[in-house]
């Protein structure tokens, strides 16, 4: 029987599967388009071109307090290249270094270490001006803004909201909540509050599938709110390939300019996938650092998969579950019912992560889901419902006799920076 050798990446290293060829759907990843010779040239026209928007300098021009809101280090999104030329034009519009900062959009994320914020921005941007983490729990940190006309309370970083300008950092790719990253998700949850981060996240699972991909949705339109709301109008946003490597930079409104980064987000991250797969094999990278990243995983392979199929998970996770939702444990495995249900009791404080809690439970109502992490352990897997293997080839093995020799595999190399979308 002849096989195939595919490599899997697993953290900064891979594993190398093999696959009966009579099995193998397909291998799919991100498209390969050409990236950038010069990623700061790329930043430089961008910025020449700003979209629905007027130009940086003429935006700053005046302002005494700014703050650039950036994406973490979960993140590929070259913030070390791109933010020493907006500094550059901000300081050409008379704003000195000391009147901008530098706030990380961590959402419900843990601190950036010093470390990971040097590798993260670069020696020239720490050296000039002052970075911050967000605090997302702390009240003193937030301002209260009331609700949205949709109910959606807001709650948002003070420093972030007295500032007389801001922009937002960061990269477009397909999400499962508010169907692209990018845009005004920098704001929401980037730098607000629990609250309106979960009441997003469950209006996120009012539908029985994720949003992975649909343009208008929803919670598009509330987090487009939430930004307008705080006057973050102007973002600089790029698409990335697999590797982290710049496709294109996107200067301007934070809609506009948003909207025409998606077209070419769809050009590299859309996959077209011949048929339903009754298996799909999928690796979390680049999402790795733990569960709580790595759980994009599921949403492609969701799309990919037949109803009551098997999702194989691969990824390293060497932070576990969630750093900052580890509770989350005790009751991720249970069904969406029951956890919607413990929310509205009360029985679970933590909306985010009850959110999330629910969409793991929506796809593991529909499929298997196989999990090989060196990260997670097994203990860990069962809690969350998941069935845990030691390696690749136990999990595919055995996924094989439950459905069947015949069975057709997809494989996802790249499967939180996927779209796979079904031809027939």
């Amino acid at each position: 029987m002849s096989v195939k050798t595919v490599e899997l990446p697993y953290g900064p290293s891979v594993i190398n599967v093999q696959i009966p060829e009579k099995n193998l759907l397909g291998v799919y990843s991100p498209v390969d388009l050409p990236p950038v010779a010069d990623i700061s040239m790329e930043v430089e026209r961008a910025l020449a071109h700003p979209i629905g928007s007027p130009t940086l300098r003429e935006l700053v021009a005046g302002k005494k307090n700014v703050v650039i809101v950036a994406d973490d280090n979960t993140r590929l999104t070259p913030t070390d290249k791109i933010i020493p030329i907006l500094l550059r034009e901000m300081n050409a519009a008379g704003v000195k270094d000391e009147q901008i900062t530098i706030v990380i959009a961590l959402g419900t994320h843990r601190d950036m270490t010093d470390r990971e914020i040097l590798d993260k921005f670069g020696e020239e941007v720490v050296r000039r001006v002052k970075i911050v983490n967000h605090d997302y729990k702390s009240a003193k940190a937030l301002v209260d803004l009331g609700m949205t006309d949709n109910g959606t309370p807001v709650s948002i970083n003070k420093l972030v909201y007295e500032a007389d300008f801001k922009i937002g950092v960061g990269s477009i790719v397909p999400h499962h909540i508010p169907g692209y990253a990018g845009g005004a998700k920098i704001v929401q949850p980037g730098v607000s509050g629990e609250i309106t981060t979960g009441s997003t996240h469950l209006l996120s699972v009012r539908a029985p599938r994720s949003l992975l991909g649909v343009e208008d949705n929803q919670v598009r339109r509330e987090l487009n709110k939430i930004a307008r709301t705080i006057g973050m109008h102007t973002i600089f946003n790029t698409v990335l390939d697999r590797n982290g490597k710049v496709i294109q930079g996107f200067f301007g409104d934070i809609e506009e300019a948003f909207k025409a980064g998606v077209e070419v987000s769809k050009a590299v991250y859309m996959v077209r996938v011949p048929q339903e797969a009754d298996i799909v094999l999928a690796s979390s990278h680049p999402c790795d650092l733990e569960f709580w990243q790595a759980h994009k995983t599921l949403y492609a392979a969701d799309r990919a998969v037949k109803e009551k199929g098997i999702i194989i998970v691969v990824t390293p996770c060497p932070e576990g579950v969630a750093k900052t939702h580890q509770e989350m444990v005790e009751y991720a495995g249970l069904s969406s019912v029951t956890i919607k249900k413990m929310f509205d009791d009360g029985l679970i404080e933590d909306s985010v992560a009850a959110a999330l809690a629910i969409a793991w439970a929506q796809v593991r109502e529909r499929e298997q889901v196989y999990i090989v992490s060196g990260g997670v352990s097994h203990e860990a897997a069962r809690k969350l419902g998941f069935v845990p293997f030691n390696t690749v080839e136990e999990a595919l093995n055995h996924a094989l006799r439950e459905v069947g020799k015949e069975a057709k595999i997809a494989v996802l190399t790249h499967a939180p920076d996927t779209l796979p979308v079904i031809d027939a």
